[in-house]
């Protein structure tokens, strides 16, 4: 078989063009995210707002209401409850964080195990991308727009959110403000992720886009363009290779991502072997550069 049959033979199924759609626009908002999530430190709160929205998914399949619409509530209520937590000064945030996470996740997989259903809720935990309706995708294509137009327009008041909120405050913006947008994004782009690697995965999603651009650029704005393009290429390449070797697909979307920030942390500028080429050549130039000792009378 050519590699244009390869490329081409997939296309011609309906459910794997909505898959590509679908795992293109995912990794697309995911990786904008990230570099945000990357840049202050909130990778554990992605991990908590992606499992938080289990019951709520199990809730609105139970009421007939779209997925999408009970994951995004208990996503938010998620970001709420660490907020609640986190206020009263005795709890930490990383475990107000595992507090929450943990507590919506359990419950539901309980809902899971007790709710009778024709659909497997299960596909919810691990992902069903080759399974997207038309209405998937078009809930899909709608959240991600409103995610990465409110990121975008919002860029700079954000950037300066992550890099220096003291300066944020000075100049009039609110940083508990932008935090709170900042978070209520997470919480839509999870509900986007969810229908490509479902709620175990989606973290990997929002983090590895963003720390691997991270490693290829000292420059915010080359990193929201390096992210998406990683993140789009990982995704279409691991959608391809579960097609063909007949493997889980989200499992292979992340997987990929996961192998390019392995090579990237290897052999970027800025990582292991960047790192020992650097300092090889400091101790060289600072050798070099060594003045020599006076010859003793």
């Amino acid at each position: 078989m050519s590699p244009l049959d390869l490329l081409l033979e997939p296309l011609g199924y309906e459910f794997m063009v909505r898959a590509l759609a679908t795992t293109v626009l995912a990794a697309v908002v995911c990786a904008l995210l990230s570099c945000w999530l990357v840049l202050v430190g909130w990778s554990l709160m992605g991990d908590a707002v992606s499992h938080a929205v289990l019951p709520g998914v199990v809730l609105a399949y139970v009421v007939g209401a779209p997925f999408a619409v009970g994951a995004l509530v208990f996503g938010l209520l998620a970001v709420v409850l660490v907020g609640a937590v986190r206020g009263g000064g005795r709890v930490k945030e990383d475990a107000a964080i595992g507090i929450v996470f943990t507590t919506l996740f359990a419950l539901g997989l309980v809902l899971v195990s007790v709710t009778p259903s024709d659909t497997d809720l299960n596909h919810i935990v691990f992902g069903n991308v080759l399974g997207v309706s038309t209405s998937d995708l078009v809930q899909v294509a709608v959240l991600a727009a409103v995610a990465a137009a409110t990121l975008l327009l919002k860029r700079r008041d954000l950037v300066l959110f992550a890099f220096d909120p003291t300066h944020a405050h000075a100049i009039g913006l609110s940083p508990r403000r932008l935090g709170a947008l900042l978070l209520g994004v997470l919480a839509v782009t999870a509900v986007v992720a969810l229908q490509v690697v479902g709620v175990v995965l989606v973290v990997a999603m929002l983090v590895i886009p963003g720390a691997t651009a991270r490693l290829l650029t000292d420059r915010f704005g080359r990193m929201l363009v390096l992210a998406p393009v990683l993140s789009a290429t990982s995704a279409v390449v691991g959608l391809y290779l579960s097609y063909w070797y007949d493997l889980a697909s989200g499992g292979m979307v992340v997987l990929v991502q996961g192998v390019v920030f392995g090579v990237v942390h290897l052999l970027a500028p800025h990582g292991v072997l960047g790192r020992r080429r650097a300092g090889r050549a400091a101790a060289d130039e600072a050798t070099t550069a060594r003045p020599e000792a006076a010859p003793v009378v």
